[in-house]
């Protein structure tokens, strides 16, 4: 018997073992990882430009490590997050509900809460290894090497990655839970997930030109999190949005994709 209060992993461990049979989502993985590398030879080498050092000239501010440098990684990096939940995503709700499985899941002691739980664990620890931790370790690595003065002044930084990439990976989780809930070929959940986000994007344009208003851009995935990540890390976002307009609308889209695993992830079904 598995303990109450880790038995929503059984779910992930099953289904990595489905999701790495394929050599394509192994390879996609290891290559998310290349980006990370080239920044850490990147501080290395930045932190080491003995040529401006010796000539007692300041390094050059495009050269230097701060929170535009982060940003691009989280930009980066949240791409390849958004591409590797396109491909896993639609795997994840769509075969129970093909098959008829629920009812065998909640006939054991599995809640709902654990079922849903654990299906986002899946995407959770995946998006980890390719987002918040290597930006944990670039973080690492740059205070190393500039000393603990920089990291004292720039400890924002850190909780920039932490809290910018989770909200991201969870984002992404509902989204793709949702889609997967409420559409059963995999093939058009993998592409609603890919769509929603220039969807949301042409409504929000359409809405801020029709009614001469910037609101329209709460509803744009992509303007709301680049939203939070420039607040959090002090950079101009220049969107038309407030961080706080865009945590209401980050907030919205989490609560709308939970109701609609909500209506679907149920213990029995009515077949009319």
């Amino acid at each position: 018997m598995t303990p109450a209060r880790t038995r929503f992993l059984v779910l992930p461990r099953f289904s990595y073992e489905r999701i790495f049979k394929g050599r394509f989502l192994t390879g996609f993985l290891v290559a998310c990882l290349f980006f990370p590398l080239g920044c850490i030879a990147y501080i290395y080498l930045i932190n080491n430009l003995t040529v401006f050092q010796s000539m007692g000239l300041p390094t050059p501010s495009f050269l230097q490590i701060d929170s535009k440098f982060f940003l691009v990684f989280m930009n980066f990096q949240g791409a390849l997050a958004y591409i590797l939940t396109a491909l896993i995503g639609p795997n994840l709700i769509a075969p129970d509900l093909a098959n008829n499985a629920l009812p065998t899941y909640f006939s054991r002691p599995f809640s709902r809460t654990e079922y849903v739980v654990g299906k986002v664990s899946v995407l959770f620890i995946l998006l980890s290894i390719i987002t918040w931790i290597p930006g944990v370790l670039l973080f690492g690595l740059q205070v190393s090497q500039a000393g603990m003065d920089w990291g004292s002044h720039n400890w924002f930084i850190l909780r920039a990655i932490l809290l910018g990439h989770i909200t991201w990976i969870l984002l992404l989780s509902f989204l793709s839970v949702a889609m997967s809930a409420w559409v059963k070929w995999k093939v058009v959940a993998g592409a609603l997930i890919l769509g929603i986000f220039g969807i949301g994007a042409g409504l929000a344009q359409i809405i801020n030109v029709i009614l001469r208003t910037d609101y329209g851009s709460m509803i744009d995935i992509s303007r709301i999190m680049y939203t939070i990540w420039s607040s959090q890390l002090g950079v101009e976002a220049n969107t038309g949005l407030e961080p706080f307009e865009a945590w209401v609308g980050y907030i919205a889209v989490c609560i709308i994709c939970l109701l609609m695993v909500e209506r679907k992830i149920r213990p029995k079904e009515i077949v009319r």
